[in-house]
């Protein structure tokens, strides 16, 4: 018995170290920058840090990946929430959703800021920057409305 964990052990080791060479693919695709949400809303400055400290990683192409992006199996759990979150909503190709897609987009911030669904608390347990103050969500959540 004592045999056989061994093994299992030796093998998962392996696995693991393995996983250090195939990385996941964080290129960017070419997009349009005069597109972000930034650049066509031109947020006050207060709205401008929260949305790049609490939005920007996981909802734009200008994620700043951590060290411990570095480390499988972490590297992958990261890039399936940045895919995720840029499936949802990407900031960064704002300027390409229609009227009634963006209204929408608008429609679901507000209520994510509101509710504290957004940014999730696994993002702001490693970045403190993240949380988000009540008057910081009221600010986010009315700039949001106002575009509407």
């Amino acid at each position: 018995m004592k045999k056989k964990i061994k093994y299992i052990l030796l093998a998962l080791l392996a696995v693991l170290v393995i996983l250090q060479f195939i990385r996941p693919d964080h290129s960017i695709p070419e997009y349009d920058s005069k597109q972000d949400f930034i650049a066509l809303t031109s947020p006050p400055e207060d709205i401008k840090g929260i949305l790049k400290s609490a939005c920007y990683d996981c909802h734009s192409y200008h994620t700043k990946y951590p060290w411990y992006d570095q480390i499988a199996p972490v590297s992958y759990w990261l890039d399936g929430h940045v895919d995720n979150g840029r499936k949802h909503l990407n900031f960064s190709l704002w300027g390409t959703y229609n009227e009634k897609r963006s209204d929408h987009k608008l429609e679901e911030c507000v209520e994510m800021v509101e509710n504290k669904s957004m940014p999730l608390k696994s993002y702001t347990w490693t970045h403190a920057d993240a949380r988000l103050s009540s008057d910081q969500r009221a600010s986010l959540a009315a700039y949001f409305q106002t575009l509407r």
